[in-house]
């Protein structure tokens, strides 16, 4: 057996994916007779750009198709391949068919990796320096731009056709008001079929912005993909995505024209919230009982007897005590546990891709790669505070079938529970949001430094899996040439013998492309590495040959790496080699300086989106008022003062506006009245001592410096607890009297208010 499977059962390609081939046919049908017609607009503006292209091949149907599988916030270790005790059969076997890259890199996050890839250019030349929002810079516009081109419009000059399954994320328009809105949507930027989401992130049970085509969709109201056509009754979106995958394929070959095809196949999986099938999560209850450090070192010595690591130039370095939840080790157990199973899920999707190639006779011709756009992700999203199983019967009304879901974290399930985060909350079903913490992406980073946003090891470096039968001479094999996702657009054209466009978009020129193909290491060649780059967020790094130059945040030192003896990132070289630091540091400022960088992670204007309700300054709020995101306080970088008057019978949230990440809230337990302050997942908690019973006031003000200020029944809080304004506007809106987004403070939402709120008035300045 090959060392690959070793420690798995035996990788052979999974099919229970369907109740029956039939039904597979079913939905093909019914994916191949839909009208998927974009706008007279859309169909116009490809037809110029087909004229400013090179003519199609002839010989199209010789060449292969070509298949990108991107997972999202996994490590380098999560696959079994790569060392992981989560059973990933199908992955495993397109790994012990084809090539496993060992020093595969992506841009740290996932808007950018994925404009990267799109395009074959850095992110910030693709305009997506950061996130989905205008910063005022061009390498900041939150929006793919119109001076690059992404592979499926490259792959059109060469009689490609083009599909796409799952997470799209490079446009802030995420509800646009009409169809010229849309512009950066995958239709319109080359695909010719879309099934997924227009958003970064979402539920997996009624994930926002589902869209079919251009038009937004119901999971729960979509005639052309029903409970008949899914493995499960219930849907699930990374069984979608793969099912939406599979009927792609097998409607390719009834088409009359003999053209290959690309497809994009984008799982959410396994970003938060820790989302899955309960039969899934129960094939890996118990697997991690032996707690972080020990399945961090099974990973770590299976990751060495397979190869992808050396143990000379890495360490398995101990987590700190205070990174790991042991005091809450059940819940944090079944965190890992549903996380495990959204992986599982995901596999067994790959392999009813796998399975449609097969039946239909393409897979031999067909070029697969896998990779995951970036490393595991420490985030604290729905982790705080305290939560609680859910209740026995649902406390909201049931949600109708054909309503689109508006939020990226609903406030309830559909069938009326709201929405449980915090300790106590097992992770698993649609009525909960919460991620897996620090502890397990250290372990899924194995064994590498940081995690998602920073561009150390352990943000940017994941597998690339490469599997192509008619191609690949060399199966099994590992590839430790340094490579990242510009390549990937690189290797594309050169597999489709295209060309990659000087000008597009109306004539406009198209910036060069930055990556290399990897088509001569399939064979045992060998490609001339140039430089790599990466900034995100301050975040900077620069690797040429061996040496890797990397700084945390816009005002960090520069560290300096040999990657060659010291992987893990363990031994700062850059006091012994100030020469090489400055060689390489002048590097990166020209990357910079060409590529859109410049300024480095600059502010939104106004401090954040134009949307956000950045010019009221004074609320007058009473009862059960609640304000959405946008219309709410416009809080960061903002002093905040808040006056209420309540009659208090019981306990309860005043107010709270945010949640569990970045928010505050006033509110009374036990009788004692709270006021409390998040920033970035850290909870100061000012408790004031104080029980009023009956007509109160109470007074808060949160200062951009200085300390946390509390006045009850003109009875000051003495505190020196100085948390600071907070740096972001909060994800949820504000609620008084209740708090039904993530626990803002250290109770069980929605934590009702027991008396009667007559007023409250908030000041900003």
């Amino acid at each position: 057996m090959s060392r690959i499977n070793m420690f798995h059962f035996v990788a052979e390609t999974q099919t229970d994916g369907l109740k029956s081939r039939n039904r597979h046919r079913t939905f093909s049908h019914r994916l191949r007779h839909r009208i998927a017609a974009p706008a007279i607009s859309a169909v116009v503006a490809l037809f110029t750009q087909t004229l400013t292209t090179t003519p199609l091949k002839a010989q199209a149907a010789d060449r292969p198709n070509i298949i990108y599988i991107m997972a999202d916030d996994m490590g380098y270790s999560d696959i079994g391949c790569y060392g992981s005790e989560i059973q990933t059969p199908n992955l495993d076997a397109l790994a012990e068919k084809g090539i496993r890259f060992t020093q595969f890199y992506n841009t740290a996050r996932c808007c950018p990796t994925r404009a990267s890839l799109m395009t074959g250019l850095y992110p910030h030349q693709a305009g997506i320096g950061h996130m989905m929002e205008d910063r005022g810079f061009d390498g900041y516009r939150g929006e793919l731009n119109r001076h690059c081109v992404t592979i499926p419009e490259a792959l059109k000059s060469a009689g490609y056709r083009s599909y796409m399954s799952g997470k799209w994320h490079v446009t802030k328009t995420i509800a646009p008001s009409s169809f010229a809105e849309k512009h950066n949507w995958p239709l319109q930027r080359g695909f010719d079929q879309f099934y997924g989401t227009i958003h970064g992130a979402g539920s997996f049970f009624d994930p926002n912005t589902l869209t079919r085509g251009n038009d937004f969709i119901s999971p729960f109201a979509d005639p052309e993909y029903t409970a008949a056509d899914r493995e499960d009754e219930t849907y699930y979106y990374t069984n979608a995505i793969a099912d939406h995958a599979a009927g792609y394929v097998r409607e390719h070959p009834s088409r009359s024209n003999p053209e290959p095809f690309f497809m994009y196949v984008s799982f959410t999986a396994a970003h938060w919230p820790m989302h899955a099938l309960d039969k899934d999560i129960e094939k890996y209850k118990g697997k991690y009982d032996a707690g972080y450090a020990a399945v961090r070192n099974a990973r770590y010595q299976r990751m060495i007897e397979l190869g992808v690591i050396d143990k000379e130039s890495t360490v398995n370095w101990a987590i700190p005590d205070d990174w790991m939840n042991e005091e809450e080790w059940e819940w944090d157990k079944r965190n890992m546990e549903v996380y495990a199973a959204m992986i599982d899920s995901m596999d067994r999707g790959i392999g009813r891709i796998v399975a449609a190639l097969k039946e239909t006779d393409q897979f031999d011709n067909t070029m697969i790669c896998f990779f995951q756009d970036n490393g595991g992700c420490a985030e604290n999203y729905g982790r705080g505070g305290q939560g609680g199983p859910r209740a026995k019967t649902p406390s909201l009304p049931p949600v109708p079938n054909q309503l689109i879901q508006p939020d990226m974290t609903p406030k309830q399930s559909r069938d009326g529970f709201p929405m449980r985060t915090g300790v106590g909350s097992l992770a698993g079903p649609a009525d909960t949001a919460i991620g897996y913490g620090k502890a397990w992406a250290t372990v899924s980073n194995t064994p590498f430094r940081e995690y998602k946003h920073w561009v150390h090891e352990g943000g940017i470096s994941t597998p690339l899996i490469v599997h192509w039968p008619s191609k690949i001479n060399r199966p099994g094999s590992l590839e430790n040439t340094p490579s990242h996702l510009v390549d990937l657009m690189a290797t594309a054209i050169d597999v489709a013998e295209g060309t990659y466009p000087k000008t597009f978009h109306n004539q406009n020129p198209i910036k060069p492309l930055q990556g290399k193909s990897l088509v001569p290491l399939f064979t045992g060649g060998s490609i001339e590495r140039d430089a790599i780059f990466w900034e995100h967020e301050g975040n900077r790094a620069v690797r040429e040959g061996d040496f890797k130059l990397v700084a945390k945040g816009t005002k960090g030192e520069w560290e300096l790496y040999n990657i060659a003896l010291d992987r893990s990132e363990q031994n700062n070289l850059s006091a012994q080699n100030p020469q090489l630091v400055k060689e390489l540091a002048d590097l990166w400022q020209q990357y910079a300086e060409r590529s859109d960088v410049l300024p480095v992670s600059p502010p939104r204007p106004g401090g954040h989106s134009q949307t956000m309700n950045r010019k009221q300054m004074r609320f007058h709020l009473k009862g059960k008022e609640t304000l959405a995101t946008s219309s709410a306080p416009f809080i960061p970088n903002r002093n905040l003062r808040v006056k209420v008057v309540a009659d208090i019978q019981g306990d309860g949230s005043i107010i709270a506006q945010g949640g569990s990440s970045h928010g505050w809230g006033i509110y009374v337990q036990n009788g004692e009245v709270f006021f409390v302050v998040t920033r970035s997942g850290k909870r100061n908690i000012l408790a004031s001592g104080i029980t009023p019973k009956g007509k109160t006031t109470i007074e808060a003000e949160l200062p951009r410096q200085g300390p946390l200020r509390l006045r009850i029944n003109e009875q000051n809080v003495p505190t020196n607890m100085r948390p600071g304004s907070l740096s972001e506007q909060p994800q949820d809106g504000l609620q008084v009297g209740q708090d039904t987004g993530g626990a803002v403070g250290n109770y069980k939402t929605p934590f009702p208010f027991s008396g009667t709120i007559d007023s409250v008035q908030i000041d900003l300045k």
